[in-house]
């Protein structure tokens, strides 16, 4: 029989456990990631709708996101309290300077991974897809080879 060092980890196996504080960190980072999307994901759509048509309305919002209107509003709530949204009877909503900063950063970090899983060969359909997953559970340090990847593959 052969047997595989435990350092080495084979298809469809489980390889050595992790120290717990190394396992600790990595679930840590996944739960602060998840909790954040979501204020990402409302920030980005409201600059972009702003940005596109002057505007950020519930409905739009709840349209491209795909949720109730309800579901916004309570959102909304929770940003204008978070201090990255202005809410306006009858205009809409609006970002303050924090919302909008948040924003650009998201985005960037969509561009670098999206533009990362093309040069890796990613259809561009799928990559923009799986990118919108990928951008808030990445590291700081893993975007940042992600640029340099792409800057060196020609994207």
């Amino acid at each position: 029989m052969v047997r595989t060092p435990p350092d080495r980890r084979t298809p469809g196996r489980p390889g050595p456990l992790l120290d717990a504080d190394v396992q600790v960190e990595s679930f840590r980072q996944v739960r602060n990631a998840h909790r954040s999307e979501l204020t990402e994901d409302y920030v980005e759509l409201i600059s972009d709708l702003l940005a596109d048509a002057g505007e950020a309305r519930q409905v739009d919002i709840a349209a491209r996101l795909g949720v109730a209107q309800p579901t916004v509003a309570r959102t909304l709530k929770r940003l204008v309290r978070d201090g990255l949204v202005i809410q306006r009877p009858y205009r809409g909503v609006f970002l303050t300077d924090a919302g909008e900063a948040l924003a650009t950063a998201s985005r960037e970090r969509h561009h670098i991974v999206e533009a990362f899983l093309i040069a890796l060969g990613v259809p561009e359909d799928i990559a923009r897809r799986d990118s919108e997953g990928i951008e808030h559970h990445v590291s700081p340090e893993t975007l940042a080879i992600f640029a340099e990847f792409t800057r060196n593959h020609g994207n």
